[in-house]
């Protein structure tokens, strides 16, 4: 490459050299010691490229992890526990029912917790922060088993213990019917990994009989001191049987259990019987084992407590196919003997969900422990998953899988660009010594060596004789790969940072919770309406949605594609004040009025409804006003944030009691107010910030930034604010009318960023 009459130096060089005031035998030197590296160091423009390469490549991983990936990530998760385990991310709940097969979860039956503001409590009810809260971390909670003594529920499970990386049995107390539980501590510790710790009463005495097939055993262990202290009683079976559950029947005592280690069985696809007149032994197989040795889709493998209802014997067995544990599947025996048994499955629809990974039992649930209360009533525990087995192994793979294939893409490109400009047109020789001198890279011309190197360097010839960048073909080959390597980056960031792809509940003091969500609209917008409903059912702490039919024909319920119940409440005359109207079918305390033409992810939702649970009194959304000046004058968001404040919330996007907000709305002391919305067909939400404001002389309003929102009113011709200064103005003359009837709003109002986890910034 020759520039500017110096031999070997390019324009860029020459001009750095230049502006450095580098002298000539500087720049000798600096041809010398570049010389064997050819244009991949000497090439400025290559380097530049990279640079910027690299630099887009940052900027879109940023904007990808802030606008999609930050949307499936919760910030609950404890440091010590909770982390991505390979195995799952188990958690626990709880179910009530007038029989075994009528099980439906805590959150329908409506139990609360008003020190937590969980009205209703909802599952799951223990999870790994639970253990790990309380001093024992925990990367996820499986296997419960249920043991009422009186009126107080103890359960006992599997934990997967941080330090060890293998199963402990951890026990949990509940004095409230299984609302709120307490973490008492670990149950028993060995030095193998335990799990299914099938716990029952004999002759005064309590066992617990856990699973530990790494020892190579059944074991039986004794309480010297419930429930914390047990002692080893006996070895049951000296084989390495897994998930073994005890039931009475019959006149015998059986075990349905299952061994792996048997010649040419599948795992998850054997099953087990063994009987004896104790259940202390000693033990004998019944004559048909194994019962199962096929399909690990027929349910083979226990999948909790044998159950007797109107005098049937029921087993639940495990559904393997495809992962483990993917669902539970209940068998009716018709028959158990000393040498026969049969059983056929049966319908049992507990645990399924619509919501997918949203729900915590979204994709797999594996274990199920019913049991009937003295009162009759029917109660039952069940674990659950939200990732199939392996999920986070596999993630992380092709994590890295996409990092290397970007590193490599990065050096095809440097190749193409400047790596070519190194080969030496001879291919038999390499540039290394001072002045012209060249010297032989091998010395026996007929080496193997070299003819190998000649067809390489053949090859790239003819590449480097394609590759000229400045071509149309050139640009659009870079343009290309550039593309694919956008394409990669959001991948490894997606894989690597991505979580498990769900949008999950917040927990808040240890519980979970539900609302209702709430949206008016008419016939112009059903469209809307069937995208909000198929989008808004499947987050995770949604029970109901509520739709408020103002005018035109109802839709039937057929024509929604929804994870949960959706109800039309048809209203007789068309008026924003219907939106507050008092419901009382409406079974949660947290009520989310959102409008049809807002869209959001779930993960902003589910914020929004953790800061209103600390603080039920309060209106929180996520569309910040401040009204002031003298008269009021209502303007948007951006003015709020010049002046650092705001003193309203908008109630189109926004949680509040349903009991306190809507009984506010239809007092007697709102009726003028109400005649205005009804006039001006305008400012509901505006209304319902006042009557907070006047009643209480607290903060009573809170904001939370959703990390994305879209208003697709402004690509409708039916939104009634189409006309945004019309619309500014109207509610300018309600604020002036609003004053003069409550009184003024906070001057001051709430500065943004005051939470310590920032969702308000």
């Amino acid at each position: 490459m020759l520039a500017m009459g110096e031999k070997g130096v390019n324009s860029t060089e020459l001009w750095i050299f230049r502006r450095l005031g580098i002298a000539g035998p500087w720049r000798s030197r600096w041809r010398r010691w570049t010389r064997p590296l050819g244009g991949v160091i000497r090439s400025s423009g290559l380097i530049a490229f990279l640079l910027g390469y690299f630099l887009a490549c940052s900027i879109v991983a940023i904007l990808f992890f802030r606008l999609w990936v930050s949307s499936f990530l919760t910030d609950d998760l404890v440091s010590a526990g909770c982390r991505p385990d390979g195995e799952g991310s188990w958690s626990i709940g709880i179910f009530y029912g007038k029989s075994p097969f009528s099980l439906a979860p805590i959150e329908m039956s409506n139990r609360s917790n008003e020190k937590s503001s969980a009205w209703p409590v909802a599952n799951p009810v223990l999870t790994c922060a639970s253990v790990s809260n309380a001093g024992y971390p925990s990367n996820f909670v499986a296997d419960p088993f249920l043991f009422v003594q009186d009126n107080t529920f103890y359960l006992f499970f599997e934990t997967k213990t941080v330090a060890t990386m293998q199963g402990d049995i951890g026990v949990a107390r509940s004095l409230d019917q299984g609302a709120t539980w307490e973490f008492l501590g670990i149950a028993l510790d060995e030095a193998w990994h335990l799990s299914y710790p099938y716990v029952f009463n004999y002759q005064n005495d309590t066992y617990m009989m856990p699973e530990g097939s790494k020892n190579g055993d059944l074991r039986l262990y004794r309480a010297t001191k419930f429930p914390l202290e047990w002692t080893f009683e006996k070895v049951l079976v000296s084989k390495p049987l897994i998930d073994t559950s005890l039931v009475h029947f019959n006149g015998y005592y059986w075990l349905f259990t299952s061994d792996f280690t048997r010649l040419s069985v599948e795992k998850n696809a054997e099953l087990e019987i063994w009987f004896s007149n104790s259940p202390l032994g000693p033990w004998k197989e019944h004559r048909k084992n194994p019962i199962y040795q096929s399909d690990k889709s027929l349910g083979a493998r226990n999948g909790g407590r044998l159950f007797v209802y109107e005098g049937s014997l029921y087993r639940p067995g495990q559904d393997c196919s495809g992962t483990y544990g993917r669902r539970l599947q209940i068998y009716k025996v018709e028959r158990l003997t000393e040498q026969e048994y049969k059983e056929v499955p049966v319908s049992f629809p507990i645990g399924e969900t619509k919501k997918g990974r949203n729900s915590w039992n979204g994709v797999r649930h594996h274990h199920l422990d019913p049991k009937q209360l003295p009162s009759g009533t029917w109660v039952a525990v069940m674990d659950g998953d939200r990732v199939p087995s392996g999920y986070s192994t596999r993630t992380l793979l092709l994590g890295w899988t996409f990092l290397i294939l970007l590193f490599l893409l990065v050096m095809f490109i440097g190749l193409l660009i400047g790596v070519l400009d190194c080969i030496h047109p001879q291919g038999n020789y390499l540039i290394i010594s001072r002045r012209n001198e060249s010297i032989s890279f091998w010395a026996n011309p007929h080496s193997k060596l070299k003819r190998y190197a000649a067809v390489i360097n053949r090859f790239i010839l003819s590449l480097k004789g394609k590759a000229k960048l400045k071509t149309c073909h050139g640009k659009l080959t870079i343009s290309l790969l550039s593309i694919i390597g956008m394409v990669l980056v959001c991948m490894a960031v997606q894989y690597l940072y991505g979580g498990n792809g769900a949008e999950e509940g917040y927990m808040y003091k240890g519980q979970y919770s539900q609302f209702t969500m709430l949206t008016m609209t008419y016939e112009a917008r059903l469209w809307n309406l069937k995208q909000y409903v198929k989008h808004y059912s499947r987050c995770a702490s949604v029970r109901e949605i509520v739709v408020v039919w103002n005018k035109g024909k109802p839709p039937v319920q057929g024509e929604f594609d929804s994870a949960v119940p959706v109800r039309i409440r048809v209203e007789q005359h068309n008026s924003l004040n219907n939106r507050f109207k008092d419901d009382g079918l409406i079974r949660t305390r947290a009520v989310l009025e959102l409008d049809d033409d807002i869209l959001m992810t779930c993960n902003d939702i589910e914020k929004g409804f953790r800061a209103w649970r600390e603080h039920p009194e309060r209106i929180v959304g996520f569309y910040p006003r401040l009204l002031d000046g003298i008269p009021l004058k209502y303007r948007d968001e951006t003015y709020a944030r010049k002046k650092n404040g705001y003193n309203v919330i908008l109630t189109g996007a926004a949680f509040m009691d349903v009991e306190l907000a809507f009984k506010r709305y239809w007092s007697e002391q709102a009726k003028e107010g109400r005649a205005l919305v009804d006039k001006l067909f305008n400012c509901e939400d505006i209304l319902m910030n006042f009557l907070y404001a006047n009643i209480s002389s607290m903060r009573t309003v809170e904001y939370i930034h959703p990390s994305w929102a879209i208003d697709t009113s402004k690509f409708s011709a039916s939104a009634i604010s189409r006309n945004t200064q019309q619309h500014y103005n109207i509610r300018t003359e309600c604020l002036s009318r609003f004053s003069s009837i409550y009184g003024s709003l906070p001057k001051m109002g709430w500065m943004f960023g005051s939470r310590e986890d920032g969702w308000d910034a």
